[in-house]
């Protein structure tokens, strides 16, 4: 039997995902996603949990997402509940990627409030896009509860998670403003600065809210 040029590639574009070499590496899971086929959606994923390289996860996701979803949702949700942190916010970033909603009910509060703050920043993107009507107020619940966690880009993602579901989020927020801890009254504020006003800047919505809560005037921001 005649080989085509699609079974002898493929294989080795599979190969060349492990080359030490970056550049290698993306443009075989450029190939890959260009012929795609489901028999490597598997590969594909397990690169994804390890692969050190941004540029060439997110073409690997952007391959993943060019197979059926009836190939790559399974391995996907299975992957979600791997004990590598990499594996869980790759399947989640790709999972906000392909955006089918049948993938929400993996969307668990562990993952949201999970301990690395990669894998809850991707749970969160892929929260916001997979949320079925009626389930955002619920899901705000949930986010607020990881105001004033981290660094300024895990807040940074976090408030843009909560704009992104609307007002629906307000009582979530005004409810974190009056929080003991002071950080968490801040970003909440910011927050909903953010909200009312998107153009404002996180930067500049945060500078403000510290102002607010200095005064002990929290609740004030979005007035």
């Amino acid at each position: 039997m005649t080989m085509t040029r699609q079974d002898t590639d493929a294989p080795a574009a599979l190969r060349q995902l492990e080359d030490d070499r970056s550049s290698v590496r993306l443009r075989a899971a450029m190939a890959v996603g260009t012929t795609p086929e489901p028999r490597f959606v598997d590969k594909l994923v397990e690169r994804c949990a390890i692969e050190p390289e941004f540029f060439v996860r997110d073409m690997l996701t952007w391959a993943l997402a060019r197979h059926p979803v009836s190939v790559t949702l399974p391995v996907l949700l299975r992957e979600v509940r791997s004990e590598r942190a990499q594996a869980r916010s790759q399947a989640l970033h790709t999972l906000s990627k392909i955006g089918d909603r049948q993938a929400w009910p993996a969307i668990t509060r562990a993952l949201l409030c999970d301990a690395d703050d990669e894998v809850a920043r991707s749970a969160w993107r892929a929260a916001v896009v997979l949320v079925p009507e009626g389930e955002e107020s619920a899901l705000a619940a949930v986010l607020a509860t990881q105001l004033g966690r981290g660094e300024r880009e895990t807040q940074l993602s976090l408030s843009r998670a909560l704009v992104g579901l609307g007002e629906v989020a307000l009582p979530a927020l005004r409810a974190a403003a009056t929080a003991a801890d002071r950080q968490v009254r801040t970003h909440a504020l910011a927050t909903e600065r953010l909200l009312g006003d998107p153009d404002a800047g996180f930067e500049f919505a945060i500078e403000e809210a510290k102002r607010v809560v200095a005064l002990g005037g929290p609740g004030q921001a979005g007035q």
